[in-house]
């Protein structure tokens, strides 16, 4: 299989941020994370990777600062995985496709996981696209300026 070709000194930040969480064992491990999820082994049954893919991408993502390898915190020879503040900074990308999943991929009335406020208990609101002055953006409302060669 041919390599893909770096985005890294792409000018665009998707394209950038897409090389680095891009492919969806990376943002499912992540999304893991944010559940609690520490060990291989747990992230392993969780997904039901294989253990080389993911071994390849927990690599990538502590290569890449989003999560450290520390001892386990309950004194074993294990090692965990603990997100790093880059990785913790990728908690509203992955509420933002969540919420777009649940919003564009399930039918009215279909179960699903419920991200919920653990002091009220209630859903997370709707993330939205805010102006400086707190007004909802639409796309049209919007222009990215393009970085010239």
């Amino acid at each position: 299989m041919a390599k893909r070709k770096s985005l890294r000194s792409d000018p665009c930040p998707v394209a950038r941020a897409l090389d680095v969480v891009g492919e969806r064992w990376a943002l499912l491990v992540v999304r893991d994370a944010f559940d609690g999820m520490r060990r291989f082994g747990e992230f392993q049954k969780s997904l039901g990777v294989a253990r080389n893919i993911l071994a390849d991408r927990l690599q990538g993502l502590v290569e890449e600062g989003i999560f450290s390898i520390a001892p386990a915190s309950d004194g074993t020879a294990y090692q965990e995985y603990v997100l790093t503040p880059r990785g913790l900074a990728l908690f509203p990308v992955v509420v933002g496709l969540r919420q777009w999943s649940e919003a564009q991929l399930f039918d009215t009335g279909e179960a699903h996981s419920t991200l919920l406020e653990k002091q009220s208990g209630l859903p997370v609101r709707p993330m939205q696209v805010v102006a400086h002055d707190g007004t909802v953006l639409q796309v049209s409302d919007t222009e990215v300026r393009k970085v010239r060669p």
